[in-house]
């Protein structure tokens, strides 16, 4: 068995799931800031549901939904949940486990 490198991550496939609520700034915000950050750091290695609350309400019970927009990281696992318009980047990498916590800078 070959040994996990630090590149194991770029093979890795993301599901994520956004919920949103119709086409208010806050969503389409999150969905710019979604869209953006998987091209930069996920190109061609994830698929992007987009779930809009006002069309399919009863889709926010599969992934207990209590705020939108909500980000869910489905895969890798574990299951990862961003609340926000992801506007704040460094937190929405951490999040998802794009970039560790150790990698924040202070000042």
């Amino acid at each position: 068995m070959k040994p996990k490198t630090d590149s194991s991550q770029d093979l890795e496939f993301w599901k994520l799931r956004l919920y949103v609520a119709g086409q208010t700034p806050k969503s389409l915000t999150a969905f710019s800031n979604l869209k953006r950050l998987c091209e930069e750091r996920l190109q061609g290695r994830y698929v992007l549901e987009v779930i809009d609350l006002i069309k399919t309400p009863q889709l926010a019970a599969d992934d207990q939904i209590l705020a939108i927009p909500t980000l869910v990281r489905k895969l890798p696992v574990p299951i990862r949940k961003i609340i926000g318009d992801l506007s704040n980047t460094e937190r929405v990498l951490v999040g998802l486990d794009l970039q560790p916590a150790s990698d924040r800078r202070t000042s």
